[in-house]
């Protein structure tokens, strides 16, 4: 799918669309989830590796306000409108979808993907696994890279790690 960054980037409506026109096709749709609020080599491999599990990759991603709810008032660094077109401008998303809630339930109800895609360390919890699994879809953990985390990077900076 060869699409320019500023069109990656939809709202719930025109996913919802997106994804009547990607089940028409028989294509298999992967979602997964984040702040992604500094990229690191981390995300590549993440979103390489969900990208490998279907046809077409969403991103949901958290909001500014959405963000300060999870990681406090200091966050996000960088703002939501920098942090969606960085996330469009890669290859291996198709879409890009900002959500308010702290959990991406809501929009992993509105779209149904057919795959499922979080880090491994959330193995004990996986927000949308009974809807994606109840309508015959997957979830698949992804391996981490040691060491990489935003919050690594960030203590790093700021020199507390």
């Amino acid at each position: 799918m060869n699409r320019n960054s500023r069109s990656k980037i939809l709202n719930l409506e025109e996913m919802i669309k997106e994804r009547n026109l990607l089940k028409s096709q028989g294509k298999k749709l992967v979602f997964t989830n984040g702040c992604f609020d500094i990229l690191h080599a981390g995300h590549a491999d993440y979103l390489a590796f969900a990208r490998a599990q279907g046809d077409c990759l969403l991103v949901g991603m958290n909001s500014d306000a959405s963000v300060k709810k999870i990681k406090g008032p200091s966050r996000p660094i960088v703002k939501e409108e920098n942090r969606a077109k960085l996330l469009a401008a890669l290859e291996v998303i198709d879409y890009v979808v900002l959500f308010d809630e702290e959990e991406p339930l809501e929009l992993i109800r509105a779209v149904l993907p057919d795959v499922l895609v979080k880090g491994e360390d959330w193995k004990h919890y996986v927000s949308g696994r009974e809807v994606v699994e109840e309508n015959g879809g997957k979830v698949v953990l992804a391996p981490l890279v040691e060491g990489l985390s935003t919050t690594n990077i960030i203590n790093r900076i700021q020199g507390q790690a």
